[in-house]
């Protein structure tokens, strides 16, 4: 080969090499700006599901929506935003106040020992009953079955007084009422599977309508509010007669129906 040929041979493997360095710098010049990009969207998906969560976090929860939204208020009550719920006779002289909450236990003893002598005074013409209800335990014990059972109490009460107060004493039966510990109470089926066993109540679509849609969420709001704003109300369930907190005379403490037909005398309630 000559010195020519063996030199033009040299510079051609050169510019061949060349020609490959300059194909593999692009090669990965393109590796390392896809890898950066992968990186800058890997960071702001992160940052992005950050911002998201801490959004949805501020967001406030159906029941904080329903503390600020416009009141439907069921039938049969009044005052405002309907938190004034009477049954019976609005002139009574006498008036027996109950304030419970849906979840509680001792409400729920009071009402199984108690409540049909209650309820029967009442129609009888003794007092008026008046309603306070609250969900101060959903904040204790968390949950929402307090709030959920009083928005369905209030659709009761727009069947009637008499279908609130039937639905009242099945979800503090012995048969359907929960633990404090367990949230039954928030689960709408569960509502509504109680209601099936107050005839008024029973396949009543209206009321499971209003039920399923929370119609007096809003309602049931303003009224733990009131519950919260009573003078002399620190436990549940707390008894006013004729605006006098009483406690049961019975040495335990517990609610038996002579206790209760002994407060009504002590108190000055006669028919």
């Amino acid at each position: 080969m000559s010195k020519r040929n063996s030199q033009n041979a040299k510079n051609a493997a050169r510019e061949r090499l060349r020609v490959e360095r300059e194909r593999q710098a692009k090669k990965d010049k393109a590796k390392r700006q896809v890898i950066v990009a992968g990186s800058i969207v890997a960071v702001l998906a992160i940052a992005g599901g950050i911002g998201y969560a801490v959004v949805q976090g501020n967001q406030p929860s159906h029941w904080e929506e329903a503390a600020e939204a416009t009141v439907v208020p069921p039938a049969n009550t009044s005052g405002k935003d309907g938190t004034t719920v009477v049954v019976g006779d609005s002139k009574a002289s006498n008036d027996v106040h109950l304030y419970e909450d849906p979840r509680c236990p001792a409400c729920a003893a009071f009402e199984q020992t108690v409540g049909e002598t209650v309820d029967k005074d009442m129609k009888d013409g003794k007092y008026k009953l008046t309603f306070t209800i609250g969900t101060f335990l959903d904040g204790n014990l968390k949950g929402e079955g307090s709030k959920n059972a009083l928005s369905a109490l209030g659709a009761a009460l727009n069947v009637s007084p008499d279908a609130f107060l039937a639905y009242k004493t099945a979800l503090y039966s012995t048969k359907y009422h929960p633990e404090e510990t367990k949230d039954d109470l928030a689960k709408d089926a569960y509502l509504i599977k109680v209601a099936d066993t107050v005839p008024a109540l029973k396949g009543n679509k209206k009321f499971q309508d209003a039920v399923e849609k929370g119609t007096y969420d809003a309602w049931a709001m303003r009224m733990s509010k009131s519950f919260d704003d009573a003078d002399g109300v620190d436990s549940t369930p707390t008894i006013k007669i004729n605006d006098k907190v009483v406690k049961s005379p019975d040495s335990t403490g517990s609610w038996t129906v002579d206790a209760w037909n002994k407060t009504l005398k002590d108190a000055g309630v006669t028919k």
